[in-house]
């Protein structure tokens, strides 16, 4: 297989600090033609940055985590829109958005947070990567105020918000978690995507798709995520693999 594009992945996670460039440099030996990098803090702004710097098929996004609202500098939309116009292969806002699903974080912070960033992408020129969990109504009731170019990554809803995403004309994209027993609900959801609005992606190191699951992932593991979606869609891989890539490369204007 190749044409894969993950459009959303964490190689600035301590997890690939044994191999990571062992790993990065093998990737496109496996059909990894891009990845986009997410960020999670100005921290990983800054390492994931220099990873794009470095290799040729990776980009990067920048931004400020929902989990990360309590550790976030007062300057943070400074130092991402200094990140965005110093290395033109930052292409997105992200990964932003809310995360209700464990208490102690802040829910008015975390809006507040989400709100300025999306605010900043769109002066930016730039789509967001939204994070959204156990938080459906709120991240779209800021999505259908403010109209951003963006993507809903690592879907979990049903496939009635599917469609409201859709609505706004933005992206959905999917894990490994298609591949797992339980996962009924992402299936279902897929079902309703249109082609031209479908990312594959990794999240990884988490969510490695069956048989792999509880391990590390990485990129090339997407082979196993395009199989489930492209059974769902009725393509064979290959073709929905080069649908994804295609779709990535224009939302990310690559």
């Amino acid at each position: 297989m190749n044409n894969i594009f993950d459009t959303h992945a964490h190689y600035a996670d301590h997890a690939f600090d044994e191999d990571r460039e062992m790993l990065l440099s093998e990737l496109p030996e496996k059909g990894v033609s891009y990845v986009m990098l997410a960020s999670s803090s100005v921290e990983d702004t800054a390492e994931n940055s220099a990873l794009a710097e470095r290799y040729d098929y990776i980009y990067a996004a920048s931004g400020v985590h929902p989990e990360s609202v309590d550790t976030t500098p007062a300057d943070y939309l400074d130092i991402v829109t200094d990140t965005v116009k110093s290395n033109p292969k930052v292409r997105a806002i992200g990964e932003i958005g809310l995360d209700y699903h464990y208490e102690g974080y802040d829910r008015d912070k975390q809006i507040v947070l989400f709100e300025e960033q999306i605010v900043l992408a769109k002066k930016l020129g730039l789509p967001i990567i939204v994070h959204s969990r156990d938080a459906a109504e709120d991240t779209l009731e800021l999505l259908k105020k403010h109209r951003p170019a963006g993507v809903v990554h690592c879907f979990s809803y049903s496939a009635e918000i599917a469609k409201e995403i859709v609505k706004l004309g933005m992206y959905v994209g999917f894990t490994g978690v298609l591949t797992f027993k339980n996962a009924k609900k992402p299936c279902k959801a897929l079902a309703e995507v249109p082609l031209d609005r479908l990312l594959l992606e990794t999240d990884c190191p988490y969510m490695a798709p069956e048989p792999f699951r509880g391990r590390r992932c990485d990129s090339s593991l997407i082979a196993y995520t395009a199989q489930a979606a492209a059974a769902i869609k009725g393509l064979e891989v290959q073709e929905l693999l080069d649908i994804t890539c295609e779709n990535a490369i224009r939302f990310y204007s690559i």
